[in-house]
């Protein structure tokens, strides 16, 4: 690989150490949708993105976008781009890599004007920490940030409306964010976040399709008691309720091929050691590839939830967070992505995503495909979180390549 893609491939490994200091947290990475945390990373991105010829704003729903002009002004405009939020003591590289990637290959290009436009994009908000509702950067792009999503609250009560007026934005513009109709394709270049392509002895692969997920929050309602002095048989505990529930759904993935079920947020009321607790909170993920085994492990989950609660004396309720369909990932495009991997000299793994992806979202409304890179022991959203140089330096070229060679933008009419 030449000598200077070397160089920008472990520019781009700095550039995410150096991204992840903008944090909430000390001594760990957190950094959550409109938070000055988030303004602080989306400032210091702007001024890169300026420096390498781009045109940036900040839309209203948060998101950071540069434009990177085309041979002329009636060009079509490939998007490039990836996520700035992150999860809890979350790592360097999760969605944060796909936008320095975007960015690298524009500054690559030393002003080389291409015969389409590049949109770099750095969604506000993918992981759906802070609402309990992902992908609201990526909705507002494809059209479908309305009332109702703008009404969402966060823990404290704030509307996710109210949090963009205190960002300095305006609500009310938020259609206005929605992709223009030059927009032709979408490239995702992200960590794959598991372990597939190391256990391949892989670079590299593309992404196919993105499993389906269910999200959901259960709410298990008992009586609150004193722990010394409420015999055993006479308890209404909701977190021994809540806690059956969750082995339950732990035996549901394991019995379900392709399924993964998970319970990673458990909350209890009053929380006090010397209190039976009241109130459980328990959250739900549920992805597989196929739509209908999703539904009927959700389904039968549910119903659980129902039989344990009946049995032993509780009320349970649930809240659908999120019911995203499996995404094929768009045929043609996955097609030139893997054609520019063969062209560098590495053979791509075909891949589906356990993951969401912001591509998932953007596919609804243009073609998109997604690069997967190697994440080293298949460690994500967590601290160790790595990439390896040879990796994002044959991503970079990859990059290149399909820029200047193997995607072929078709126009919106010329695809009806």
């Amino acid at each position: 690989m030449p000598n200077d893609l070397r160089v920008q491939a472990e520019q781009v490994i700095e550039r995410c150490r150096y991204l992840a200091q903008f944090t909430e947290e000390s001594g760990e990475i957190r950094r959550t949708f409109l938070s000055p945390a988030m303004r602080e990373c989306m400032h210091t991105i702007q001024g890169w993105m300026q420096s390498a010829g781009m045109t940036v704003m900040t839309d209203a729903a948060g998101n950071l976008r540069g434009r990177y002009p085309a041979m002329n002004a009636a060009a079509p405009c490939l998007m490039i781009g990836s996520h700035l939020d992150t999860v809890p003591n979350g790592g360097a590289f999760d969605g944060i890599l796909g936008v320095m990637m975007g960015l690298a290959l524009i500054e690559a290009l030393r002003g080389e004007k291409l015969p389409f436009a590049i949109e770099l994009v750095g969604f506000s908000e993918e992981e759906g920490v802070r609402f309990h509702l992902p992908f609201i950067g990526s909705r507002a792009l494809v059209g479908r940030a309305d009332a109702g999503m703008l009404a969402t609250k966060d823990s404290g009560g704030t509307t996710i409306a109210e949090a963009l007026e205190s960002f300095g934005l305006e609500p009310s513009k938020i259609q206005e964010c929605v992709m223009g109709d030059d927009a032709v394709g979408f490239l995702e270049f992200h960590i794959e976040q598991g372990i597939v392509l190391e256990s391949e002895d892989r670079s590299l692969g593309v992404v196919q399709a993105i499993a389906g997920q269910t999200r959901a929050e259960l709410t298990f309602t008992g009586r609150a008691n004193h722990a010394g002095t409420t015999p055993m048989h006479l308890r209404q505990d909701a977190a021994a309720g809540a806690a059956e529930w969750v082995l339950e759904v732990e035996r549901k993935g394991f019995k379900t091929p392709g399924l993964v079920a998970t319970v990673g947020d458990f909350r209890c009321s009053p929380g006090a050691v010397n209190v039976v607790a009241g109130e459980a909170r328990a959250s739900l993920d549920v992805r597989h590839a196929d739509d209908d085994v999703r539904h009927w492990a959700v389904e039968g989950l549910l119903a659980s939830a129902a039989s344990i609660a009946k049995r032993r004396e509780l009320a349970v309720t649930s809240k659908l967070l999120m019911d995203q369909s499996a995404v094929a990932m768009d045929g043609g495009m996955c097609a030139m992505a893997a054609e520019a991997v063969r062209e560098v000299g590495i053979s791509p793994l075909s891949m589906v995503s356990g993951a969401g992806h912001d591509a998932m979202i953007l596919q609804e409304r243009v073609p998109s495909t997604m690069i997967f890179l190697r994440s080293p022991g298949g460690v994500s959203h967590h601290p160790e979180e790595s990439v390896r140089p040879q990796d994002v330096e044959n991503a970079l070229a990859t990059g290149l390549v399909f820029l200047r060679h193997t995607f072929k933008p078709v126009h919106k009419e010329q695809s009806v």
